[in-house]
């Protein structure tokens, strides 16, 4: 390292931690941390190794400084973020681009260096009286051709604790790969906390992505989809990095659906915020690989796949005991566990909406001491827990772990799956023509109406591709031909479907049960392997009839009758029209790259339900399509 570096680095950290610098040999590694050293002004600084008492030394830490809170269960903890800081900041979470550099309008982006600039001057003495945690990880598995290696500063315990579950540990690639290491940095502050260990300079939450120099920016915030820089944040500049490469980084859970005769059959999965995307890679009698984020590479003529992560944090909302056994399981054994914002109730237990049992009438949550029917200043009554409260678990404490999470080479993809909040338009679930047309219409097209994990308004139907909008970093178009391009030159691409879990009735009540995701999920590892036949509709391949009988009676052991299946799969052709012109609009206005291929598998696809429109009608029954 150079003469100043080391003198910063000489002066600010003590000598134990000092050498554990100096065991990785990469002086871009040493710059980085001496410059945010001094720019934060931390009272002191922690270097973490892989070593168990490193670990432990974090997870004691936010214990000590009041960041999290022991439960009565051993291992668990609860941490609670300012009621003011409960979501993704999609408002300050920007991409920073150099001049003359175009992302689109739905892209969020500032200049670069007035924004840089900007957060510098945030940054300034901002871990005054904290210390500086300095984290190795690397997303993806170790020594894989997947690897991302990865090195985060934050002044959060909580931050530094959460990334250790969610993680791979990467100080030993670190150094394993000195200086030919290439990684992303993330730096964070909480900035300045009150009473209650939250965040507070909210006027300058910052979320910046400057994918220039792969560094993220975090500031006054503690929500960990806006701290815990290896999760969304990284996205972007995986993103970025991807598109470069001729690979992709997806908001996907990868998971192996169990078929006939032994056979697991490899799914990923997007589904934005609020849509059942955790509870889907939960399945009971299924395995998971992961639950948010994947990358894909195109390797010896297949798809792969791996989990970026080797945790959940996972949207605790509605997890009971009957619909999420696994969940509910893990949840409520000796496991390592942070939960966040939900409700602590006397002796240590926790309690949240939709959980088994009666609420509470009184306890500790997110806005303080908590009582039913308390208000907020707005005189909105505060619930038990927040819609967006969260658990943070390592995979390995769940039964149903797929062995592969771990494998170099990742798993093989044979099928891709896109949904979203979807009331009127489409089937629940549904199989793609081709790879083209799914990447098009079910994933390009991706619709869903807004929740309570991002901040803003809910129930707004939002324009979502491939559930990926909101972390982008490059233009929308150019992210499409991407996802294009992966498929190419493949003898057997993996199927694309699309699945629905949110259709309701004309009285306005669902017409799925929360379960009836595992059946959508067998019959397309049936479509995968040409086992059972399919009913082509204007929109796709759709489910038989009898196909859907004998798996709700052979998983559920459920009747599964014949006005349920026609309300389900009824082809809603004006929805269906509505949408195709809702999207081309979109991509006439607001996306000047848009591959001309979107336009015209639209075109055919308004030609067929056009045609269809013609012969039977706006809403036929599955029936008349086999006439």
């Amino acid at each position: 390292m150079d003469e100043r570096t080391k003198d910063i680095l000489k002066n600010r950290l003590d000598e134990e931690n000092y050498q554990k610098l100096t065991q990785i040999d990469n002086p871009r590694v040493h710059e980085c941390i001496a410059k945010y050293v001094e720019l934060g002004n931390p009272r002191s600084v922690f270097v973490c190794t892989d070593s168990a008492e490193d670990i432990r030394y974090i997870s004691e830490k936010a214990i000590r400084n009041g960041e999290e809170s022991e439960l009565a269960m051993e291992g668990h903890t609860v941490h609670f973020d300012s009621y003011d800081d409960q979501a993704r900041d999609k408002q300050h979470t920007i991409i920073l681009v150099p001049q003359g550099v175009d992302l689109g309008q739905i892209i969020r982006t500032k200049d670069r260096q007035g924004s840089l600039d900007e957060i510098h001057e945030i940054f300034k003495d901002l871990m005054k009286g904290k210390e500086l945690y300095v984290r190795f990880f690397c997303l993806g598995p170790t020594n894989s051709e997947f690897s991302v290696l990865c090195l985060q500063l934050t002044d959060s315990s909580y931050v530094a604790h959460s990334e250790d579950l969610l993680y791979r540990q990467g100080y030993q690639e670190f150094i394993r790969q000195g200086r030919d290491a290439r990684f992303f940095k993330f730096v964070h502050s909480a900035g300045r906390l009150d009473e209650r260990n939250v965040s507070t300079n909210f006027h300058q939450r910052r979320i910046y992505i400057d994918i220039s120099d792969d560094i993220v920016y975090s500031t006054n915030t503690q929500y960990g989809g806006n701290t815990i820089g290896l999760k969304k944040l990284a996205m972007r500049l995986a993103i970025n990095r991807a598109s470069q490469e001729g690979w992709l980084t997806e908001h996907m859970l990868v998971m192996g659906i169990h078929g006939p005769h032994d056979r697991v059959t490899y799914f990923t999965g997007a589904f934005p915020s609020l849509c059942g995307k955790t509870s889907t890679a939960m399945l009971d009698g299924e395995t998971i690989v992961g639950d948010d984020i994947a990358y894909l590479r195109k390797i010896d003529g297949e798809i792969r796949a791996v989990n970026v992560e080797k945790g959940l944090f996972g949207i605790i909302q509605g997890i009971n005991s009957q619909d999420d056994p696994l969940q509910w399981k893990a949840l409520h054994s000796p496991n390592e566990i942070i939960f966040s914002n939900v409700l602590v109730t006397e002796g240590g237990g926790t309690h949240w909406i939709g959980r088994d049992g009666e609420v509470p009438p009184r306890g500790h949550n997110h806005s303080g001491e908590w009582y039913i029917g308390k208000k907020d200043a707005q005189g909105r009554e505060i619930t038990c827990s927040h819609p967006n409260g969260r658990f943070t678990i390592q995979l390995k404490a769940l039964e149903n772990l797929d062995p592969t999470l771990d494998d170099p080479a990742g798993v093989t993809v044979s099928g891709v799956v896109y949904g979203g909040r979807d009331s009127d338009t489409s089937v629940p679930v549904e199989e793609s023509f081709d790879w083209v047309h799914g990447i098009i219409t079910k994933g390009a097209s991706l619709e869903s109406e807004t929740t309570a994990a991002t901040l803003g308004q809910e129930g707004i139907r939002a324009f979502n591709p491939m559930s990926n909008i909101d972390f982008l970093s490059i233009p929308i178009g150019k992210y499409i031909q991407d996802n294009l391009n992966i498929g190419r030159n493949l003898q057997n691409p993996p199927l694309i479907f699309s699945v629905n879990y949110f259709l309701k009735g004309k009285e306005g009540k669902f017409l799925n049960e929360k379960n009836d995701k595992k059946i959508w999920y067998k019959w397309m590892e049936l479509r995968v392997h040409t086992d059972v036949p399919a009913i082509e509709s204007p929109t796709g391949r759709m489910p038989m009839y009898e196909d859907l009988k004998r798996l709700f009676q052979e998983i559920l052991g459920e009747e599964y009758r014949q006005e349920d299946y026609d309300r389900q799969f009824t082809v809603r052709v004006p929805e269906n029209l509505a949408k195709i012109e809702r999207i081309k609009k979109i991509y006439q206005t607001q996306v000047s790259d848009t591959p001309k291929i979107l336009f015209e598998i639209l075109e055919k696809q308004k030609l067929r339900l056009e045609k269809t429109r013609e012969q039977f009608g706006d809403y036929v029954l599955p029936e008349k399509l086999l006439s």
